[in-house]
Order: structure tokens, then sequence, then C-alpha cells
């Protein structure tokens, strides 16, 4: 598009707006962090992967080849990210009398089942931890001279070997202190961080390799800088991840870049690595249950389990920005439903009507262009649904030409929209003792009966299906017949 709008995405490493200018013409090269396996990911994880995945989708739209990749964390990761406690796998390992391996893979399935309901394309490679190692030891190989000192607990980087560490985080100073407990004996400075931890003596691992270091594990940082750089070069164009990742694990990975390819300071970004630095903000809940130490906290099962569609919460994401903080209500996800089954009726109601056609017409150029101005602000996603709503409401336009807009949106917001059923979006939990039959046959009995004006026989086929927790929604605008509750 020789009119579209420069692409603009807020590096968090200048902390402003750049226009996007790819490493390679033509090309854009992504580096997602991803989970680390030891359990499932809860709703605020995933918001992260919804951000990628709108990314990766805008920059296929503004015409560039997409190479994608998200790491799989299955080992290095401890319990305190300062380089303190267990390592998150092996400890799920024992607590579960499982082998660590198969505890990587059961919850790398569940969240590629995560992926799928969300509707998040799939990158170009799910890069494994486990599948690096020789390539790990290579690159600390070859740092360690310059940049790395040994203590009996295993390989630390020196940071004051780099310059401006922590530049990424909010000051050097939080950079320094944030999170930062339990300090290992014998740092240099509290910030170093693992490159290489070895197994102490009496401790059992299930992984564990050799390297010049002694027997061991790699530190959780050093996989990401092998991975990113092995499949995209030094330097790629993005670097996303959450917020949380933005005070620690990204400033040691981009120590680590520059220690490997020999850069000088920060105020050249593309000497961390990538040229840009992305992060989504947090998802907050009230209550608390977020986190994975509360127990049942919210995954994305569990609003499956209470029957909201998992598009629901991918529109609830859409409709923040992805650097607001964004706090997750059952209200707001209801509100969020709603609005997505506005948009299923209304594409439903076009789709009776024609074929996509091959493009949208000409009365549909002005809204083509503000959803390109909207989406190339920063992904400003909220304003880019508040122009679909307005081309689902245009009168008089081909229905074909139409369906067309709506689809070119839609492959950037991932709604998945054409394809959708307004039935999947009723709210039914799994836990409902009625089948979708018995009040499908229940209603067919109360239209009747109202038909015959037997008002009192269509209250009480109403109150039974109240019984069974089934909400009856006559008058619903949506023109929704039932929910469970």
């Amino acid at each position: 598009m020789s009119d579209a709008a420069p692409l603009q995405l807020f590096n968090s490493l200048t902390r402003r707006l750049e226009t996007f200018e790819p490493v390679h013409p033509g090309e854009a090269r992504v580096y997602s962090c991803g989970p680390t396996v030891y359990n499932y990911p809860h709703i605020g994880n995933m918001r992260a992967y919804v951000f990628a995945d709108v990314l990766g989708r805008t920059l296929s739209f503004k015409g560039y080849k997409l190479t994608h990749v998200i790491n799989i964390t299955d080992v290095g990761h401890l319990t305190d990210d300062a380089d303190a406690g267990e390592d998150k796998l092996e400890k799920a390992a024992k607590a579960n009398a499982q082998s660590i391996w198969d505890i990587a893979a059961h919850y790398t399935e569940a969240y590629w089942a995560d992926i799928r309901a969300l509707n998040i394309r799939q990158p170009a490679e799910w890069s494994i931890a486990t599948q690096y190692l020789p390539q790990m030891i290579e690159f600390a190989e070859r740092i360690a001279p310059a940049h790395c000192y040994e203590l009996e607990s295993g390989l630390y980087f020196d940071i004051s070997s780099v310059a401006d560490y922590g530049r990424l985080a909010r000051s050097h100073e939080e950079a320094d202190q944030e999170g930062r407990i339990d300090p290992v004996a014998g740092k240099r400075h509290p910030a170093d961080f693992a490159i290489w931890r070895k197994t102490s003596p009496g401790e059992t691992r299930q992984m564990e390799w050799d390297s010049p270091w002694g027997r061991g594990a790699p530190g959780w940082h050093l996989e990401c800088s092998v991975m990113s750089g092995q499949l995209l070069g030094f330097p790629f164009d993005i670097h996303t991840g959450g917020i949380d990742h933005r005070e620690i694990h990204h400033p040691n990975e981009i120590a680590q870049n520059q220690a490997f390819c020999c850069t000088n300071g920060l105020d050249v970004p593309a000497n961390s690595g990538a040229n840009l630095w992305m992060h989504n903000n947090f998802l907050v809940e009230r209550s608390g249950k977020m986190s994975k130490s509360s127990g049942e906290f919210l995954r994305l099962q569990l609003l499956i389990d209470k029957g909201y569609h998992p598009l629901a919460y991918r529109m609830m994401c859409l409709q923040a920005h992805y650097r607001s903080e964004l706090e997750f209500s059952w209200e707001g996800l209801g509100a969020a439903l709603t609005r997505l089954k506005r948009l299923v009726m209304a594409v439903a109601q076009l789709t009776s009507q024609a074929a996509p056609a091959s493009a949208p017409g000409a009365k549909f150029a002005p809204h083509l262009a503000r959803f390109d101005v909207a989406i190339s602000d920063d992904l400003n996603t909220s304003v880019v649904l508040t122009v679909l709503d307005e081309v689902l409401v245009m009168k008089k336009v081909d229905a074909g030409e139409k369906l067309a807009a709506v689809a070119a949106m839609d492959a950037v917001l991932g709604l998945d929209l054409l394809a959708l059923e307004r039935s999947v979006l009723r709210i039914r939990p799994v836990a409902a003792a009625i089948d979708e039959a018995e009040i499908e046959a229940v209603l067919v009995a109360r239209k009747e009966a109202r038909a015959a004006k037997d008002f009192a026989a269509s209250d009480a086929l109403r109150d039974k299906l109240a019984a069974q927790g089934v909400e009856v929604m006559d008058g619903d605008p949506l023109g929704w017949e039932w929910r469970l509750e």
C-alpha cells in the first residue's frame, strides 16, 4: 500500500514510538518469550501471546514476510529470578512424582491448546530450550573470558563488563534492586546472574549436562539469547514479552547479546540484539487468583468450563491497548462476549446474503484507511474495533464487498468472525446437568404455548428451565434464546 500509514511501535528500550524499519528489507523477524512449562499458563500469561499475535498479524497485513519464533522453557528457570531457589521444572517433577520430561510435555501441550483456542497463529518455529544445549555451551564459552567469572555454584555474568546494563528497566538503580533476594555468595555485584548453574554436591537432577564449568544446567536467561540469535540472527527486528520480563530477564538477555556480538552501549538499540523491545502490560485480577501459587488460578480452561467461549477473552484483550493495565472481571468478560456476539450475528447476516467479494469496494476505502492508521498507531485495537463496528452498520452497500472489508480487518484482529457460529457463543458451563437438546425441546413447547396464548403453560415451562439453571432471554436484542448460569 503506497499510501499506507507508517507502522509506529513503542520501543521499551528507548521509551518512545518509532517507525518500524526492518533489518532485512521486506522481512520482519520477531522473537517472543514463551512459557516455562512447569504448570498451566494463566490468562495473564496468555495476554502476552494475544498481543504478539496481533503484532505478527499486523506485520503480515503491512506486507512483511514474517518469521516469528516463540520459545518453550523446559529447563533452567528458577523459583526466583535472582538465581535462587529450585529449578521450576525439577520442583514440579518432584511434587508430582513424575519425569521432568513428562511434566514439560504435558504443560507444553496445555499451552498449545490455549494458543489454538485463542486463534493465535502458529509461529514459524517453537524453539525448545533443551534442544539447544550444545549451542548454549558454545555461546557461554565465547563470552566467558571477557564477561564471566566462576564460583562454586556456577558461571556468572559480570554486569559491569557491558555498557548501560539495566537501561531497559525503569532505572539502573531499580534494575539492581528489584526482585533480587537471597543473593548468591561470592557475586561481585548483586545483579550478576547465572550463565551456568553447577549441580551441587549431593543434589540429584533429572536434567543436567556436562560443561567446561562442571555438570549442571544453563541459566534461564541464556536460552533466549542463544535461540533468538540462532534462528533470527543478530540484530533482529522485534523482541516481545510481558512487562515482568522488562526488569530482570530482558536486561540480562541484552547484556548477553552485547557480550556475544561485541557491541557497545545501548544508545544504538541494535546493540541490544533487537531493534525494538515491546512489552504488554499486566492483566490484573483483584481477588489474587491469577497467581499459580494460589491454587485454582485463572486459566483459560476455567473460563471455558464456566461456559465462556475463549475468543471472548481475546475480545477482552483487544478492547484495551496492549500497554495498558487490563483488569479482569467476569462482568467484563461477559460484556466482551456480548460484543463478540453482536459482531458474529452481523457477519452471519451478511454471509446469508453474499459471499465475500475479491476486494472491498471504493465505499470502504475511508474506513480501511482509518483502520490502517489505527493499527499502525502502536496496535490500537480498540479503535480498530470501533471502525469495524462502523463498517458493519453501513447501509446501501454491496454485502460481498462489506464482507471483504470485514475479513481484511479480522485478519488482524483474529476473532474468526467469518467462521464463528452464534450457537457456540452461548454461555453453557460444562457442569450443567441439562443438555442442549432438552433445552431446545422445552423452548419449542414454550413457543407453541405462547402462540396459543397459553401464558400459564409458557411461564411454567420457563420456570422449569430456570430451575435447571437455564435463563430464557425473551426480547434479547441479540436474538439469544437462552443461556446456562
